[in-house]
């Protein structure tokens, strides 16, 4: 894959791959550990709730218990109930029931007939008749009954005097309804909903009676139950109010809680989470980019210089890390063991340069025997001649010009040969090229005019640190070159077409500077091309063949490279690239 392909994006890939997994797994599990914690504050406090209603019911049952007790051992009652006349003990009954307030007070004889019956309750109670056969037996018993507003919890005690055994006189019962308003009364005790249920029939409760029919089935439920009610979820518990007799009603109050209404903070929490989690994402995922630059530009310089020195063969090529915010020690440490790598190599190819140019003297003597007799000759009978007696003032000019002559061309080819074959020392300096490049320019026209030299400079180009002296030297033997190269062309008249015969043009070039000098000269034959760097490789009937290996010498001293090659339609091109600041080597 083209996307795995690169370092950079593995990296990013894998980090952030990485980090949003880790941010993914903590948002996820934290979502499940505060929902699962959520549900169960939900169920203990709803337990909760079903203990304290089933608790404040056995208490009321209890106070009306007691009251009961105490109502039906007072002696009014007992001498009027003894007495079974209903006129009598009703009176009675009517004080007594008010002063309790309860919503049913029935007083019967020891034969189960009704002697008083009082309370919103006591007609309907006593006409269906109560259930005090146990109590006549000398036991209070607790029953319920269906009542219009909800479920009717009568207590039933005994009337007695005496002891051991007690003589039953009849029974009271006392009761009340656990209507809308006491199941309102123990929901806001609770924070719940409550209802009351009698047989599987919900009759009272704090909901509206249009969803009482669906809490039916969690009247006879275990454990916590869920339950859709109008779009809105609740969880309940139910709670029986009495123990299960056969063929006796059973009662029991269902303790209910918007599961929707009390969770949802979560949905608040989530949101909170997950944009949380976005802006985690989005910031590892740039941190993660960073930290994958950080970590393969170092690398992408590395290589891009080793790709560049495979490119131009300069072996000796450095690399420069740029400052960052913090200092990288792999990738400065494996550039500097880079760098030093090429100092080695620059200083193998310094001392074989030198070995190479020594190796190169055993050959000099050719180069001597044929540069330098051929002037001596010449000078030899330039001398006879001015030996000969008369000799004219025109013959003694000739002959001294000859001289003259043939001195600078022995002048000039021991410096060539002394330049290469000494190590090349360096006086670095703030130089401007532009000037640098018009001096040698006009150094190598030697006063003559043609063929001439056109200059297109880049007024671009600062002040660069270099040996100015040594850049001259080399490109005046490489325009003198050119320019003998397109004079051996044109036979040394001016050129017909507009294009200049020599071109010498400055530019800027990636960090550093570059030199290129073109001329429209013979050219150089393709079999000839890879020697022209060589000592004494020359195609011309004079010349040491020194003077492009000797501006090799110096351009790849001052940490440059120079290149030559042959141009699309005709001449030689000669590029010189130097950096900004010269490194000697």
């Amino acid at each position: 894959m083209r996307l795995l392909s690169s370092l950079t994006n593995r990296i990013f890939l894998a980090s952030a791959a990485l980090a949003i997994l880790c941010i993914g797994a903590a948002v996820y599990f934290v979502n499940v550990r505060v929902t699962r914690q959520a549900e169960a504050e939900l169920v203990r406090g709803l337990e909760e709730a079903g203990r304290v209603v089933e608790q404040h019911r056995t208490t009321l049952a209890e106070t009306f218990t007691l009251v009961a007790r105490l109502v039906a051992d007072l002696p009014r009652l007992k001498a009027a109930v003894e007495t079974g006349d209903p006129p009598t003990v009703g009176p009675l009954a009517v004080d007594y029931q008010s002063r309790v307030k309860s919503d049913l007070f029935v007083v019967t004889n020891r034969a189960g007939a009704v002697l008083a019956a009082v309370g919103p309750a006591g007609q309907a109670a006593a006409g269906g008749g109560l259930p005090v056969s146990s109590a006549l037996a000398g036991m209070e018993t607790t029953s319920f009954r269906a009542h219009p507003k909800g479920v009717l919890q009568v207590v039933t005690v005994p009337i007695s005097i005496g002891a051991h055994p007690p003589e039953i006189l009849g029974t009271l019962s006392l009761g009340f309804v656990l209507d809308d308003a006491v199941a309102a009364r123990f929901g806001a005790l609770t924070e719940s909903e409550v209802a009351f249920a009698l047989d599987g029939t919900v009759r009272a409760a704090t909901l509206p009676a249009s969803k009482r029919a669906a809490l039916a089935p969690l009247v006879s439920a275990t454990g916590v139950s869920r339950i859709p009610l109008d779009g809105a979820e609740y969880v309940a518990v139910s709670r029986p109010l009495t123990a299960p007799r056969p063929g006796g009603s059973t009662a029991a109050a269902v303790i209910l809680r918007s599961r929707t209404e009390r969770l949802r903070f979560l949905s608040a929490i989530h949101t909170a989470l997950a944009g949380t989690a976005l802006i985690a994402v989005l910031v590892a995922t740039v941190l993660s980019y960073g930290v994958a630059r950080t970590v393969t530009r170092p690398l992408a310089k590395i290589t891009a210089a080793m790709r560049e020195m495979s490119t131009t063969g300069d072996l000796t090529r450095k690399i420069a890390l740029e400052p960052a915010h913090w200092e990288d020690e792999d990738a400065g440490l494996l550039a500097r063991t880079f760098n030093a790598l090429t100092d080695s190599i620059a200083a193998f190819q310094r001392d074989a340069a030198q070995r190479e140019r020594l190796s190169s003297l055993g050959r000099l003597s050719t180069v001597v025997a044929h540069e330098v007799r051929n002037p001596l000759m010449i000078i030899k009978a330039s001398l006879r001649v001015l030996r000969q007696a008369p000799t004219s003032a025109e013959q003694s000019r000739e002959a001294v010009a000859d001289i003259g002559e043939e001195v600078s061309r022995l002048d000039r080819v021991v410096n060539e040969v002394l330049d290469f074959a000494r190590p090349i020392r360096i006086d670095l300096g703030p130089t401007d090229l532009n000037a640098l490049c018009r001096n040698a320019a006009e150094a190598s026209l030697s006063g003559e005019t043609t063929p001439a030299i056109t200059l297109r400079l880049d007024p671009g180009i600062a002040s660069v640190l270099t040996d100015g002296e040594r850049v001259r030297t080399a490109l005046v033997n490489i325009l003198s070159n050119a320019r003998e190269a397109v004079a051996a062309r044109t036979g040394g008249t001016p050129g017909t077409t507009d294009a200049p015969d020599v071109e010498l043009v400055t530019s800027r070039a990636g960090g550093g500077v570059a030199i290129v000098i073109a001329d429209r000269g013979i050219g150089i034959a393709d079999a000839d091309l890879p020697h022209v760097f060589d000592p004494y490789f020359t195609t011309r009937r004079t010349g040491t063949g020194l003077g492009l290996a000797i501006a090799k010498n110096i351009v790849e001293a001052l940490g440059g490279a120079i290149t030559v090659r042959r141009r699309p339609t005709e001449g030689t091109e000669v590029r010189i690239d130097l950096p900004r600041a010269a490194v000697t080597r």
